[in-house]
């Protein structure tokens, strides 16, 4: 049999998995989940450390950039030409957009999240900015309120499965010491909200009606349209370098969770000649894994067995397996519902309360609008840097960071209601969008830690699909609370402390411990 990976570290003396702990402090305590899953697991995780960081991996932290991109430019996209729309169109309940673009959101956390378990990665990877791009280009062609708000239902179904998706593959392939890079990720998410901003200023900001006109036509309102191909052909871009000039293995966890030892240990040896390095890892040494009388179920039979169980909420039951792995399953589920709620209650409707708001102060040009929501857009770089740092201090770590930034995302909130001028507005909302930036970068880094590979995409899904339900919710409320006023404000400040507060009570650290 050829050495283990974890064998190795006996013959030199040490315990197996010091340089990572792997097997004594992974993110989820022994004896959690299936034995044998948790045995190979380890195997898998000490032979990507041992690949280490290498040209695989930085090729895919880019194409998986695109994910985290889309996955912020779209409900930017939506609130950015929410005015222009509602200026043209006078629709009586404008926040029907939001609420089909959240309904498509739902809908693409589901299918994709708990798809991906089901059918793999590869093709949920490849598809969801595909179906993105196609469907935001073609809105720029809508005649109606009605049909621009099934457009975005649509786009909203491809933009939905980036992050459950893109974030399961990626911790998959990555070595236990550069799971922080899952929080450097959300440096893309920030920047396509600043180049979403920065286009949006000439074409939305010069080429649509200004808030106070009275005959908004099509002619003097093109500059929405002209936005919404912009960034079809953006997001077209990048899932043709996605698709076309990247090689994209499936998740060896997600294979040998699937019983395809053979093909997992294929694709780790793939990713090493990749990184111009070696394996040694090999099929005996997943076998050794097994016990005696151990039934690996890889047949063609098997496999719709599973597909069937799948759907039969098994990948769901192994996330509430024991009373502490429930708690942190339904506490996460409760954190991205609090915050599905509370973000696009104030996000989604920004533009259209700065302009309202700035009209109220004497300037709330469409320039000055979209000039502001650009400065605001660019304070959010640094915040998924810092969320970067913050994860990694001792004592602090994921739990500490996410905490902290939820809670003064909540409190900047409920300074903006001080303002009395633009100006002042403008900073609190900078503030605003640092530290929800902060929060966003470790949320999606901290939560896709917690749960298992083979149960990855099922618990991705949960707490997406939390987020998007009560996504929905949001402009529900805005429907029935006055925009012009401060309650939605409160609300949304309300949601994020006790999210912030919830965090504070999650049973898991990752830091410095890999994922199983």
């Amino acid at each position: 049999m050829a050495e283990s990976p974890t064998q190795k570290g006996n013959e030199n003396g040490e315990h197996p998995g010091d340089d990572l702990a792997i097997e004594d402090v992974s993110t989820i305590p022994k004896g959690t989940i299936d034995p044998v899953y948790e045995a190979k697991a380890i195997v898998l995780n000490r032979a990507i450390q041992d690949i280490g960081m290498g040209w695989y991996q930085w090729q895919l932290f880019i194409v998986v950039g695109f994910g985290w991109a889309s996955d912020n430019l779209w409900p930017i996209v939506t609130s950015l030409i929410f005015t222009p729309i509602l200026n043209e169109f006078h629709p009586t309940r404008g926040p029907l957009l939001s609420l089909a673009q959240n309904i498509g959101l739902l809908a693409g956390a589901m299918f994709w999240g708990f798809g991906c378990d089901i059918f793999g990665r590869r093709w949920a990877f490849n598809l969801t900015l595909g179906l993105t791009a196609v469907w935001g280009m073609i809105a720029a062609s809508a005649p109606n309120f009605a049909a621009i708000g099934v457009f975005a239902a649509f786009w909203s179904f491809g933009v939905g499965g980036n992050l459950p998706v893109d974030s399961a593959i990626f911790l998959e392939f990555l070595p236990g010491s550069h799971q922080y890079l899952l929080t450097i990720l959300s440096i893309d998410w920030a920047v396509a909200q600043v180049i979403a901003n920065l286009i949006a200023w000439p074409l939305l900001g010069y080429r649509t009606c200004q808030q106070t006109d009275t005959d908004c036509t099509r002619s003097k309102n093109m500059g929405w349209r002209y936005f919404m191909i912009a960034m079809g052909g953006l997001t077209l871009i990048m899932f043709i370098l996605r698709f076309f000039c990247f090689t994209i293995f499936e998740s060896p966890k997600y294979l040998m969770g699937k019983g395809l030892d053979e093909e997992a240990v294929r694709v780790v040896h793939e990713v090493a000649r990749r990184n111009k390095k070696t394996s040694s890892l090999s099929v005996e040494d997943l076998k050794a894994c097994e016990p005696d009388g151990y039934v690996s179920r890889a047949t063609a039979s098997d496999a719709v067995k599973r597909k069937l169980e799948a759907v039969n909420l098994n990948h769901v039951r192994s996330l509430f397996a024991t009373p502490k792995l429930a708690y942190s399953t339904g506490a996460l589920m409760l954190v991205w519902a609090f915050i599905g709620l509370g973000y696009p209650l104030y996000n989604a409707f920004l533009p259209y309360i700065q302009s309202t708001r700035g009209v109220d102060f004497g300037d709330g040009s469409t320039y000055i609008t979209y000039r502001n929501s650009l400065i605001i857009a660019v304070l959010g770089v640094p915040g998924a840097l810092i969320g970067g740092v913050l994860v990694e201090l001792p004592h602090f770590g994921r739990r500490g960071a996410l905490s902290l930034s939820t809670i003064l995302t909540g409190v900047f909130l409920y300074c903006s209601t001080t303002a009395t001028n633009s100006s002042s507005l403008l900073g609190w909302n900078c503030a605003y969008n640092f530290t929800s930036n902060v929060m966003y970068a470790v949320l999606y880094a901290f939560t896709p830690e917690l749960f298992p590979t083979k149960d990855r995409g099922t618990g991705n899904a949960l707490t997406a699909t939390s987020n998007r339900i009560f996504g929905i919710m949001a402009p529900i409320v805005a429907m029935f609370a006055n925009l012009q006023t401060a309650a939605p404000v409160y609300t949304s400040g309300a949601l994020f402390i006790a999210a912030g507060l919830l965090v504070g009570t999650l049973p898991f650290e990752s830091r410095g411990k890999a994922s199983l």
